[in-house]
């Protein structure tokens, strides 16, 4: 077909991208869990200023690679433009795990580490909640195992007061016996600390997800990296650097009607 074809019926058949289709079991109830998560967003800078709670957005962005270019890059010049060395050196991963703090588009009490597991999930909400040990908590993130772990049941129940034989025994008894039981605890709204999960698949609800690729553009894609020593430091600079100049809520619109896509 000819390209006048394309253009007058609005075709790009060059172009495309992925998608992740959610397909629900129950529709009805993804779209209200939806609703929910975006009232729990618009509800933040209230929460805050009314009672004191901390709306964050907490996710991690896996292996975040220290690369090194083989040789320097040519920086731009008139009529030139900057071309960087295709082959690099791996000097190692870091995670890091970001608190987007609704309200205030803040990036707060950051973790940058090598791994990423239960324990150290449960370690960066610990520590995140150190910095406000009295305050309110909602966090709201993903469906990975590490967010509903007993781990952090274990931490929620002794930050909330809850008795230390409560939660039980993962996979046998009481609240830490099931995911679902586990979950059921956790946003609980009668508790101080709690949780919101997002759906399984419409990750960019979160919107630590759009600081991320912040953080990619400005520091990750064109940066050096000689160590991942290097790598920690320049993603603790930039997350400074955020908070004392660039730091804003995001102007959060969507209210949880369906998306045509």
């Amino acid at each position: 077909m000819s390209d006048v074809f394309y253009k007058t019926a609005e075709l790009q058949p060059h172009e495309g991208r992925y998608w992740r289709d959610a397909n629900p079991e129950d529709v009805a109830a993804s779209e209200q869990h939806v609703r929910d998560v975006c009232a729990t967003c618009r509800a933040a800078p209230e929460r805050l200023d009314n009672a004191g709670i901390h709306t964050v957005r907490v996710d991690e962005k896996t292996s975040t690679q220290a690369l090194e270019p083989k040789a320097p890059t040519k920086p731009m010049r008139p009529g030139l433009i900057e071309r960087r060395e295709v082959e690099y050196q791996r000097h190692g991963t870091q995670v890091p795990i970001g608190n987007f703090a609704v309200a205030t588009g803040e990036v707060i009490a950051p973790t940058v580490q090598q791994t990423r597991g239960e324990a150290d999930f449960a370690a960066h909400i610990a520590q995140t909640i150190a910095t406000a040990p009295e305050a309110g908590w909602v966090f709201v993130a993903d469906n990975r195992t590490t967010r509903n772990s007993a781990t952090l049941v274990l931490l929620i129940a002794g930050v909330c007061g809850i008795p230390a034989d409560a939660p039980g025994t993962e996979g046998k008894s009481g609240v830490s016996k099931s995911v679902a039981t586990r979950k059921a605890f956790l946003t609980d709204v009668g508790h101080r600390v709690r949780f919101v999960y997002v759906p399984e698949h419409p990750s960019w609800l979160n919107q630590i997800e759009i600081w991320f690729s912040v953080l990619s553009r400005r520091v990750i894609r064109r940066g050096v990296s000689r160590s991942t020593d290097d790598l920690r430091d320049r993603i603790s600079t930039f997350i400074d650097y955020h908070n004392d100049t660039i730091a804003k809520p995001y102007k959060w619109t969507y209210a949880g009607r369906p998306l045509n896509v």
